[in-house]
């Protein structure tokens, strides 16, 4: 299973735990706030590893936001914040639209309607993680 193609990366880095990997000690290992596919290329592949900010502000400055209206791509911009600050496990689940900042744009029904519909919305996330790892 690759990474991008993983339905949520919370299940590989279940796996690499499950495995044995040792995730804190890579996380001390690298002082920089980085996601575990950083850690994982930096660890096995030697390659710099990108901070989640970096990530963040890569998919920021493309023109992936474009095909949205303006309270989606809000809601997805802050999605971006939200994985640079904690990563990316936090933004697969949709029960990240019920904590703040996400209330100031309703309800998580109300949410999700800026996508069309739930279906829409999870394809929304599944390409937002895409576009993050793009570069890798």
């Amino acid at each position: 299973m690759t990474w991008n193609h993983a339905d949520k990366k919370e299940v590989i880095i279940k796996e690499l735990q499950e495995q044995g990997v040792m995730v804190e000690a890579l996380y001390e290992a690298v002082d920089k706030q980085v996601d575990l596919f950083d850690l994982i290329c930096h660890v096995a592949y030697d390659q710099p590893p990108l901070t989640r900010k970096e990530r963040a502000n890569n998919v920021k400055k493309s023109n992936y936001f474009i095909k949205y209206g303006e309270q989606a791509r809000k809601v997805l911009e802050t999605l971006l914040d939200k994985y640079a600050d904690e990563g990316v496990e936090n933004i697969e689940s949709i029960e990240v639209l019920r904590v703040k900042p996400f209330d100031q744009y309703g309800s998580p029904i109300e949410i999700i309607s800026h996508f069309g519909n739930k279906q829409h919305y999870l394809e929304a996330v599944k390409e937002l993680e895409t576009e993050l790892y793009r570069k890798a």
